[in-house]
């Protein structure tokens, strides 16, 4: 089977798209073959504000139902790839929507959110993110894991620090991910996680899903899609080839604003990093160039199983031990 046929055949999983919601975007995912992907819906946004974000990407998907689905399950994944669909997985990059309120946690999973990050970037009621000081889990944040395995919504730490990591892999019944990182091993940043943690989540059962953002990429905005395949190549060797996924981090079609309300605390106060020019690797640029990436795990000696595996089985594999079905 050549490249284009198995990326056809295959399913494939996304685990972090942060892009620009809209038609432009839903036909790329099409272009793509993307069959399901966790989409944001909220970072810095409260309760009401997340359910706003819900309602109108409940809209968007009602207004383009020929390209795109709402799933919740891993048999809607797979109904997705059936019907030449993508799938969209709800999920949030931080758990500052649940505030204070547990209750909230089976709201969320009612409306069809799946993933969701602990912290971003800094500290929450749950833990800290990977850009202070890190006091670890809470008290409060031992109820939101035990909570978020009762429901069945995922745990993400791509943006947690190490302490609070660590803490929510020990503390969680179910498995964890980080849907979204690098590592450190190819370039030191605080955003990428060092062999220890990466092999530390793995022995728990845990997930690792690979960006591609190439601020955290060995060489920066001049990485290529190579240089992509050669991070998780990396990951594999630490972690074993059924633990790790794709999770790219797409922020096509955003603006300077959006990423200044990334990277500033609470999306408006101090600022934590910059990211300076947003280019994503050559021969990936786009969503629509995602068989690109099938031809390149091939190229550099994947097998087509593994491929397979990396595109998006893992992911099927491991969200239908988290939502139970």
């Amino acid at each position: 089977m050549n490249a284009t046929e198995l990326h056809q055949d295959s399913i494939v999983i996304d685990g972090l798209i942060i892009a620009k919601w809209g038609r432009d975007l839903f036909e790329d995912m099409r272009k793509g073959q993307l069959t399901a992907a966790n989409c944001t819906v909220s970072v810095w946004e409260d309760f009401q504000a997340t359910v706003d974000n819900i309602v109108m990407v409940n809209e968007l998907i009602d207004e383009n139902s020929d390209l795109v689905m709402k799933v919740r399950t891993t048999d809607d994944i797979r109904k997705a790839k059936e019907l030449g669909k993508t799938g969209i997985i709800m999920g949030f990059q931080n758990a500052h929507a649940f505030e204070d309120q547990l209750g909230y946690i089976q709201i969320f999973k009612d409306l069809g959110v799946g993933v969701v990050q602990m912290c971003y970037n800094t500290q929450n009621l749950i833990g800290t993110g990977c850009y202070e000081r890190d006091g670890g889990l809470s008290g409060f944040g031992r109820e939101v894991v035990a909570e978020m395995n009762r429901v069945g919504i995922m745990c993400d730490l791509s943006h947690v620090g190490s302490k609070t990591s660590e803490e929510v892999i020990l503390e969680s019944k179910m498995p964890v991910c980080y849907s979204h990182c690098l590592p450190s091993g190819l370039k030191e940043h605080p955003r990428n996680k060092s062999d220890d943690e990466l092999k530390f989540i793995a022995d728990h059962g845990g997930f690792v899903g690979v960006t591609m953002f190439t601020p955290f990429l060995k060489k920066g905005v001049d990485a290529t899609i190579d240089d992509y395949v050669e991070a998780i190549a990396y990951i594999v060797d630490i972690v074993g080839e059924d633990q790790v996924g794709i999770g790219t981090d797409f922020t096509q079609g955003q603006d300077k604003a959006f990423f200044d309300m990334l990277t500033h605390d609470k999306g408006y106060a101090r600022e934590l990093t910059r990211f300076g020019k947003i280019v994503n690797p050559d021969g990936i640029r786009t969503v629509g160039e995602f068989p690109n990436l099938t031809e390149a795990l091939l190229r550099n000696g994947f097998s087509e199983q593994l491929t397979r595996k990396v595109m998006g089985e893992n992911w099927l594999r491991i969200l239908g031990e988290v939502w139970g079905e």
